[in-house]
Parts: C-alpha cells; structure tokens; sequence
C-alpha cells in the first residue's frame, strides 16, 4: 500500500492525496502534527532523497529560524532541524511498495512511478 506523510491541510499534500485518488489508488495517510515523524523514517528518508532534498527551505517555518540556525547547514544539523520542526520536512513524503520514495508533487514524477498503475 502506498503510504503517504504530511500535514493535511497543505496545499501540496492535498493535490498528490487528489492526483492518488482520482487514480483509484488506496493510500495510508500518516499525519506529521498528530503522529509525529518517528526517527527510523525519517533516517531512511535522508537515505534515499539525501538531506538537501528533504529539507523544505521555500515555507515560513524556515524563514522563521534564526539565522544561526541556517548557517553552516550540514546532514546533522539538517536531521535535527528536521527532527525539531516537522513542518521543515518537504511535504509530502510518499512511500511507495516496492520501496522507492516520493517527496512534494510533481505530476511527471508521479505518473513516471507509478505510470503502470495510474
């Protein structure tokens, strides 16, 4: 099953949610306010994407930080940003069966994954 991670009220969680829908494709929704990211995802993620990717630096949370916070960004500091602030993680993250991942949405990089099913 595909598994997907977000907010729910984000604006891009909800058109990949859609997109998946309109395609008849069940998924899991994990909510990052609710249920917290737990660590081993969140590793694994950083894994396959690499922590600049999983990074969300375009939304308020980011420019929100102090500066000092921004500087000199390296994967440690990046994972416990992304530990510390949820809402830095690039939404949504979508875990497919065969254990590829999606982060945010882009409907060519949707479709390309899961072309055959959609």
């Amino acid at each position: 099953m595909i598994k997907v991670f977000g907010i729910p009220h984000c604006g891009t969680v909800k058109k990949a949610r859609a997109w998946l829908d309109a395609r008849g494709l069940a998924c899991q929704f994990h909510d990052f306010k609710k249920e917290g990211v737990p660590d081993e995802r969140l590793l694994a993620w950083e894994a396959l994407l690499g922590w600049e990717k999983l990074l969300k630096k375009t939304g308020t949370t980011w420019r929100a930080l102090p500066m000092d916070a921004r500087a000199d960004l390296n994967r440690d500091k990046a994972l416990d940003l992304l530990r510390q602030q949820h809402n830095l993680i690039r939404r949504p993250i979508v875990e497919l069966p065969d254990g590829r991942i999606l982060s945010g949405f882009v409907e060519a990089e949707y479709q390309a994954a899961l072309g055959a099913e959609a």
